[in-house]
């Protein structure tokens, strides 16, 4: 390794997607793992280990106190777990103004394909009257709607207000239970928790005559690879905080 290259330490690497980042790290040639911690092992072993980059897959209680660590010491940083509210990003958007050359990534989804299913989506919602989300994932997920969902949802409103679309057409009136789903950035969002899924996320776009459907299917957490990969490599040319991979792709 040069005196440049990407030093990583992993955070949460005893986890699911812990062990996938770590052959990947390990495979890549142009990075470097130097430390692997659990959610509760000390931040110093970060800097004792000479890592330049940390990978962030703990635990959403856990997470705002080690990407704080990581800004105030100069530590480039990919962060792949949940809970991050706009509230907890305006709180990181602070500590990183005081470090105005380190960058920060939070990532919803590190799946290139669900990024790029998520961005389409968005440019088809103003051409479309009626938009929903199905997002489909394994009974052990805790949150809902999941994180990516979120972001879809948050990206098509945007995309549906700067067109001047209005609110999805809907005469419900009644709907003690909650059967309507969601609703999120004026979209709704439709959670489904069921064993043998893994990620799935569906927009259902209809239209006149018409229905556009864009999906996308991630079968393992091998599809995440190549975007922490990518999150990696590009962090430290982006300071400042990043609120989804998209920020890092060719998107418009």
């Amino acid at each position: 390794m040069t005196q440049d290259s990407i030093r990583v330490a992993i955070l949460g690497a005893s986890g699911k997607m812990g062990h996938y980042a770590v052959e990947a790290v390990d495979d890549a040639a142009d990075l470097e793992l130097v430390a692997r911690l659990g959610s509760k092992d000390r931040m110093e072993s970060v800097l004792e280990a000479g890592a330049t980059h940390v990978l962030d897959l703990s635990v959403p209680d856990a997470s705002p106190d080690h990407v704080a660590f990581a800004v105030e010491n100069g530590l480039h940083t990919v962060v792949g777990t949940s809970g991050w509210s706009g509230e907890r990003r305006a709180v990181l958007a602070g500590q990183l103004a005081g470090h105005p050359g380190v960058g920060v990534l939070i990532a919803p989804n590190f799946a290139l394909g669900s990024v790029l299913a998520s961005a389409f989506a968005a440019k088809a919602a103003k051409y479309f009257p009626s938009v929903e989300l199905i997002e489909m994932h394994h009974p052990a997920k805790v949150d809902a709607p999941s994180g990516t969902a979120v972001r879809t949802a948050g990206l098509i409103a945007e995309s549906r207000a700067a067109a001047g679309v209005g609110p999805s057409p809907d005469a419900t009136t009644h709907d003690p239970d909650g059967a309507r789903g969601a609703l999120v950035d004026g979209v709704r969002v439709h959670s489904v928790r069921l064993r043998g899924l893994e990620a799935h996320q569906e927009v259902l776009l209809g239209g006149p005559g018409e229905q556009l459907v864009v999906r996308h299917d991630a079968f393992d957490r091998g599809a995440y690879m190549p975007g922490v990969l990518l999150g990696l490599r590009t962090v430290a040319s982006r300071p400042g905080l990043t609120y989804g991979l998209d920020g890092y792709l060719d998107l418009d």
